[in-house]
Parts: C-alpha cells; sequence; structure tokens
C-alpha cells in the first residue's frame, strides 16, 4: 500500500526555532515573538490540523512531547523513523544534535498500546558518529506500491547510506540533487519532501530544482514508467511548502492530499484541479510552525504501516 489511514503526530511542548537546523534549512524564518507565544501557536495549529485529520477519518495518534528533553522540532517525527508493513521499524541519524532526543521509546510503546506489532528495529543511527546523516521520509520518498525510493542529496542525506537503506528495505534507488537559490547562490534543499511529494497515482514536484538535466530526466522517466501523472510546481510555490504534501486515506478508504493552507493558496486553479481529479484536497494553517521550524504538513506525519498485532 502506498497510504495509510494511520499516522503518529508529536504535539509540540517547546517548540521555537531550532537554531541548530537553521544553517543548512533556508526555509526558517525568525520571529519577533517570545518562545512561549510561538510555541503556543504552534499547539493551536497542531490541534486544529489533528482535528481536520480526524474529521475525515484519519486515525491520528497523538503523542506529547516530553517538556525536559527540550526538543523544538519534535512536531517532525517523519524524520526520526519510520514504520513498515512487515512490522520493521527505521531509526536514522540526525543532523542536529538537539533532534537526537527526539527518538524515544515511548513513542513505540504508545503504538504497541495501540495495537500495532513492532517486529525489528533497524537502528542507522551509529552513522551519528562519523557524521553521516540520512533523515526519514524527510531524506526519503518511498514508493511503497513500485519499490523505488527517491532521495535528494545534502548535508543531511549522504549517498551510500540511502543506498545501504535501499538494500536492506529491498527498493531501488533513485538518486539527483535538488537546489534552491539562497542569495544569489545555488545550494542543496535540506529534506527531498519538500520538493517533491508521491501519492498513488501521481507525483507533485519542483522539477526546476534539478538542475542536472540527465538527473532531471531520470527521475521523470522513472515515474512514467510507473504510471504516475506529473504534476509540476515551481520555485516560488515550492518556497510555500507546495511540495510537502501527503497523501492518506479517511473514511471508507478515501484517499486525500494533505497540505498546509500556505502550500494550497500557491497552487493554480490548473494544478488543483489535477490534484481533484485523483483526490480531495484537505489543508490547514500551519503559518507558525512552517515560519519557524522551516517544515509543513508532511514533516509532522509520521505513517504507520505497521500490522496490527
Amino acid at each position: 500500500m502506498q497510504t495509510t489511514n494511520t499516522i503518529l503526530m508529536i504535539r509540540p511542548v517547546n517548540f521555537r526555532m531550532n537554531e541548530q537546523t537553521a544553517v543548512n534549512n533556508y526555509f526558517q524564518e525568525d520571529i519577533d515573538l517570545k518562545n512561549a507565544e510561538i510555541n503556543a501557536k504552534a499547539q493551536n495549529e497542531f490541534d486544529a490540523f489533528v482535528e481536520k485529520l480526524r474529521a475525515v477519518g484519519v486515525n491520528v495518534i497523538v503523542e506529547d512531547d516530553d517538556r525536559l528533553m527540550d526538543t523544538p522540532d519534535s512536531i517532525f517525527p517523519n524524520n526520526w523513523v519510520s514504520f513498515h508493513e512487515n512490522g520493521d521499524v527505521a531509526l536514522y541519524p540526525m543532523f542536529a544534535e538537539n533532534r537526537r532526543k527526539e527518538r524515544r521509546d515511548e513513542v513505540f510503546m504508545r503504538l504497541e498500546s495501540e495495537g500495532f506489532k513492532i517486529e525489528n528495529i533497524i537502528d542507522y543511527t551509529s552513522a551519528e558518529e562519523e557524521g553521516i546523516f540520512l533523515e526519514g521520509t524527510g531524506s526519503l520518498l518511498l514508493d511503497r506500491i513500485n519499490h523505488k525510493a527517491y532521495c535528494a542529496l545534502s548535508p543531511r542525506a549522504d549517498e551510500d547510506l540511502f543506498i545501504e537503506f535501499c538494500e536492506d528495505f529491498e527498493y531501488s534507488p533513485i538518486v539527483f540533487t535538488a537546489y534552491q537559490s539562497v542569495e544569489g547562490k545555488r545550494l542543496p534543499i535540506y529534506h527531498t519532501n519538500v520538493m517533491m511529494c508521491l501519492a498513488e497515482n501521481f507525483a507533485v514536484i519542483c522539477l526546476d530544482s534539478i538542475d542536472d538535466k540527465k538527473e532531471r530526466k531520470s527521475v521523470v522517466k522513472s515515474l512514467k514508467q510507473d504510471g504516475k501523472t506529473i504534476i509540476e510546481i515551481s520555485e516560488v510555490q515550492m518556497h510555500q511548502f507546495a511540495g510537502n504534501m501527503l497523501q492518506v486515506s479517511g473514511h471508507l478508504n478515501q484517499r486525500y492530499l494533505v497540505m498546509s493552507q500556505a502550500a494550497y493558496d500557491s497552487l493554480t486553479p490548473d494544478q488543483v484541479s489535477q490534484i481533484e481529479k485523483f483526490c480531495p484536497i484537505l489543508s490547514s494553517s500551519l503559518e507558525t510552525i512552517e515560519t519557524c521550524g522551516g517544515g509543513s504538513a508532511r514533516c509532522m506525519m509520521a505513517e504507520v504501516f505497521l500490522p496490527k498485532a
């Protein structure tokens, strides 16, 4: 299955702009508010988002962050963990030291208490000691049906470790580099999932960010081979998080493409109608989370594909 109806989300208690991730996440911006105010606004956005997902039948498992950990980015759990249909769980090495504390056993205990079965934990986190990183489904886009994994290389996505993951989980690797313009320079985009979204029958992608023509052709060819309709977005739209979307299942297995309000507002009527040929859109305002955290709707949702016990 490419989509799941169960999502793990972590409710923030210390959300703020993370100075450790800002060095290579060019989507983050400072806000002139006290951290407590920023966290309160983020909590309101989080709660409204969860309510919208539950209203269409998505099973959202909300776990509270641990205040003592001081983990400002805990709201983005998809970077440290992925859950697979065979009961495997992968743990990933994180670039920012203060994000490594987000990996908590309580999360696994919570999923097991909800009736899910964890068979094996495949742990890549020792790579942190060598300064090598691969940040979960931020770095990896998994086509679970066609067993392909897409990865835009960056300081947070190491090619060798990506290949190792693909060998362990039996995915064919598709590797490229995606860039964004920052103060007149072309710099690598920190996560694949801000420039690309893979749904069952389509892909939303900023092809303009793949500067190498061969790499761009290779990505397009791979998507077309699998019968996916390609919906292109511009770099300007990408900066409104129009690539940071996730397809989920709700009531009666109805699919929804989930995104932020900013992402939705950036889309053209033609792009909206292209998406809506496949499934309805669900959007929610995530302004504070996007501005301070440099991540959006997709980053907040860790898909649970685990089998039921």
